[in-house]
């Protein structure tokens, strides 16, 4: 790893240094917290379903107003982090992001629950924007997709403490006593960030003020209206988005329930099985980025991450008999190569001016968002489409065939993926702008 330097004016260079991993790691645990919210649904489903009184169809509109909330903000957050204080930022959303979980686990009213839901999405709507804005001040663009790819293991990590141990938290206190528990992590957060992260190297705080002063010329409108026009900005987002549904739909809301029904396993040992999608992010997300910027190569991985993905999915849904074994093999590959997906970060922040970075990137959250506002009903809608109603723990029970449907979704958006992947830019791992022209 690279130590702190000496620029030419003799101040001590920053990027890229320990400094900054420290800054950047400690600044994911936002990123990290969130992705717990987002997939937190996943082993307390039917623990919700009884509390609420709900079926598949509005457990999907509970579990969907976190995306509703980021999709409300996640435009806005970009040009809040391209005009204000990063770290300001993170603890205003993350303090919005601990009371709601707080209240979501206290209250009775399932409109409480889901005003509380889409307050947590709105907060998160920061999250990763945030770390790749402080990921673009505090590395240089050729280690900018490896950095991307280590910010999205924190999250994924979220994601598995989203499983297992929530699973076993509830089966010891209850989902509400868990929840709980949620918010206090949630304080410890705030107070590192707090005391840690900085918005920049000290050598860039002149640059800091060039950036500002582009921006004021170039205006609020005028500055969105150069990300929107970027068509690359939303072949990015598409992409993005294509290859991260099996976290929607198997890691976050659907995949405990579905090994549970058809594949008779239990709570915990169905955790296990969508534990290890994340564990696949896990180390695919650093692997991507690093083979990304080890070729000089965003397109490749992309390619690679689509077809490889493809592949696993029709195996995991088309073979007859799996064990848990053979599951959680599969599901760890599902993660792995869907990972292919950190590389859309890096891309579209080398094919937008520096300054713009949170907006450019927000597309790709936008993107991310509006499919969760859509697939999560969707699913449930398609998995009781034909159900047979029959109440197990007041949850209805369905067959193969009805999970089947909803599952489709994922392979045909990873054909869509591939054929995006074809018309990106190849950046060369080069940005394309200096500044604003």
């Amino acid at each position: 790893m690279q130590t702190s330097s000496v620029n030419s004016s003799g101040q001590q260079n920053q990027r890229n240094s320990w400094y900054a991993w420290l800054i950047c790691l400690i600044a994911s645990l936002f990123f990290f917290y969130e992705f717990l919210q987002l997939n937190i649904f996943d082993p307390i489903t039917q623990d919700l379903a009884a509390d609420f009184h709900i079926g598949p169809k509005r457990l999907g509109y509970l579990a969907s107003m976190y995306f509703y909330g980021n999709f409300l903000m996640v435009i806005p957050a970009g040009m809040l982090l391209d005009r204000f204080s990063t770290k300001l930022l993170i603890l205003l959303a993350l303090l919005l992001c601990t009371a709601s979980i707080i209240v979501f686990g206290v209250t009775d009213s399932y409109l409480v629950a889901a005003i509380s839901r889409l307050i947590e999405g709105m907060g998160a709507g920061f999250c990763f924007l945030s770390c790749i804005r402080l990921a673009s001040r505090w590395f240089s663009a050729n280690r900018l997709a490896f950095v991307t790819g280590v910010v999205v293991t924190m999250a994924m990590l979220g994601g598995m403490v989203a499983q297992t141990p929530m699973a076993l938290l509830t089966d010891a206190v209850g989902w509400r006593n868990a929840m709980l528990t949620n918010g206090f992590l949630g304080v410890f957060i705030i107070l590192l960030i707090l005391f840690v992260v900085k918005d920049r190297p000290k050598e860039d705080l002149a640059e800091a003020t060039e950036e500002h002063d582009h921006l004021k010329k170039l205006g609020v409108f005028q500055s969105l209206l150069f990300v929107v026009k970027n068509k690359y900005n939303w072949l990015g987002g598409l992409y993005t988005t294509l290859m991260n549904l099996p976290i929607f739909i198997i890691g976050a809301l659907w995949g405990m329930l579905y090994l549970q029904q058809i594949h008779g396993l239990g709570r915990q040992e169905a955790s296990y099985v969508t534990s290890m999608l994340f564990i696949g992010v896990v180390f695919g997300s650093p692997a991507f980025g690093w083979f990304s910027d080890f070729i000089h190569s965003r397109k490749i991985p992309m390619l690679i991450g689509a077809v490889t993905s493809l592949v696993v999915i029709l195996i995991w849904m088309y073979t007859p008999t799996l064990s848990m074994t053979q599951l959680m093999v599969l599901s760890f590959l599902l993660g792995f190569f869907t990972s292919s997906q950190v590389v859309s970060y890096p891309a579209i922040a080398e094919l937008n001016p520096i300054e713009l970075t949170g907006s450019a990137t927000s597309i790709i959250s936008l993107t991310i968002m509006f499919s969760g506002v859509v697939v999560q009903p969707l699913t449930g809608w398609l998995i009781q489409l034909h159900g047979d109603k029959v109440m197990d723990s007041g949850m209805p029970v369905y067959l193969k065939q009805d999970y089947m449907l909803a599952l489709m979704i994922i392979p045909v958006s990873f054909v869509i993926s591939f054929i995006v992947a074809c018309f990106m830019k190849e950046t060369g791992c080069r940005s394309e702008y200096d500044h604003l022209p």
